[in-house]
């Protein structure tokens, strides 16, 4: 079963304000078995809310619509359901009265304004609203030769929708797929280290279209997510068909896959650290502050992360504070950051000491100098420098900086404290 959803509503395509609603049907349908294929937003406007109502209707078994169910002179949906599906409005009177009984509650006379939202296009089911005015339809609209279009109405407002569809809709719709449905379960995992163009390659034939499970690819701020989607029965039968799909990526991306199912890196190393009883510090003259919030948000009580200093990325030239960049060497030193890390570990007591900096090169090439990005780790046996170049799209530079320190933090502390053995890895 197919479906599409129509949000509705000016603030929406002016971009004054985020559609979420569509969001959480299409995933609350997923869990029933039924596939968003469209996700349309349309203004407050008649002609054009109808003829969208129509074209939902003619290619897909199931329309879900959010918003325009108010009682002003821009809220259209009943109208526009009403004369895309010749289905004229008729009042309900039990609903109104209900209406009238919810204002009386709350202390105010009902406007006889909101007399309109007990109006519903003529055979429609009721889906009530049991916090607030503007109560729901269920309208069945005939096709020829397929079955009946299932066209849902229901307020804009994210609280009450959310409980409508729990409520009352989900489980009517459940219902009418009856045991012949199938399920939609995702698994995704997550990964850093490598592009898009690159994972991708190194997935032979698992990201062909029509392949079953599927599996399709995102990239966004440098971190990598495949997301594998199966269909069966129950949650058993989707979970053995994305099971070895899982195991096929993780065998061919290795050390490039940090998590799972929205897990993010700084959690996988706040995890990691805690779970071997080490703490951390981070000096971060590149990210402008993320490494250090993200770590901070992940660990809120500071049981791992115990602290961190933070420079502009002008000072971080040199690594001194309060150095200008018209101060920093033109060629910094390499492996100034493993002092700097060296130092931050001994200024906050921790186990391990973090260091990102931005190291200036002018060696000739074909864009003149270059800025790299200097991260080093070390807990006072193990000393690891890396380097990589600094540039990408702004919006992406500095949190891909913020998620290499993270990375290497992942990739160096992985092995147990008895495992470890002095290194210096350049």
């Amino acid at each position: 079963m197919l479906a599409e959803i129509v949000a509705i509503g000016d603030e929406l395509v002016t971009g004054e304000r985020l559609d979420t609603n569509s969001q959480w049907l299409a995933r609350r349908m997923g869990e029933l078995g039924v596939r968003a294929l469209f996700h349309t937003t349309v203004g407050d406007d008649m002609e054009a809310n109808q003829a969208v109502l129509v074209a939902a209707s003619q290619r897909t078994d199931v329309v879900v619509i959010t918003g325009g169910l108010g009682p002003t002179a821009d809220d259209l949906t009943r109208e526009a359901v009403a004369l895309a599906f010749a289905a004229p409005l008729e009042r309900d009177e039990q609903v109104l009265a209900s209406i009238r009984e919810l204002f009386r509650r709350r202390g105010r006379e009902m406007p006889e304004r909101n007399a309109v939202q007990a109006d519903f296009p003529k055979s429609a089911r009721v889906v009530p609203n049991p916090h607030g005015s503007a109560p729901g339809f269920w309208l069945e609209v005939p096709r020829p030769r397929l079955a009946a279009c299932h066209v849902i109405a229901l307020p804009g407002v994210p609280a009450e929708m959310k409980q409508m569809w729990e409520e009352s809709v989900g489980p009517q719709l459940a219902a009418l797929l009856g045991e012949s449905r199938q399920l939609i379960r995702h698994k995704t995992l997550h990964c850093f280290g490598a592009g898009e163009s690159d994972v991708e390659s190194m997935l032979p034939d698992l990201i062909r279209r029509g392949r079953d499970p599927v599996v399709g690819i995102t990239a966004s701020r440098a971190t990598i997510t495949l997301r594998v989607t199966a269909r069966g029965r129950d949650d058993s039968e989707c979970e053995a068909r994305i099971a070895p799909v899982v195991q096929t990526i993780r065998a061919c991306l290795g050390s490039l896959v940090f998590g799972e199912d929205g897990e993010r890196l700084e959690q996988v190393v706040v995890r990691q650290l805690m779970e071997q009883g080490r703490t951390l510090a981070v000096y971060d003259a590149v990210s402008s502050g993320r490494i250090l919030q993200w770590l901070r948000d992940a660990d809120p009580t500071g049981v791992v992360f115990v602290g961190g200093t933070l420079l502009s990325h002008a000072h971080g030239a040199t690594g001194e504070p309060g150095a200008s960049a018209t101060e920093a060497s033109e060629e910094p030193e390499a492996g100034d950051a493993l002092r700097l890390a060296s130092e931050c570990r001994s200024r906050f007591g921790t186990d391990w000491g973090l260091a990102l900096r931005v190291r200036h090169s002018t060696s000739p090439s074909a864009d003149g100098a270059e800025e790299w990005i200097e991260l080093a780790l070390t807990d006072g046996i193990t000393q690891v420098i890396e380097s990589q170049r600094f540039a990408a799209h702004p919006d992406v530079l500095l949190p891909r900086a913020a998620k290499q320190g993270l990375d290497l933090i992942r990739r160096i502390v992985r092995p147990s404290i008895a495992d470890a053995t002095p290194s210096r890895v350049v």
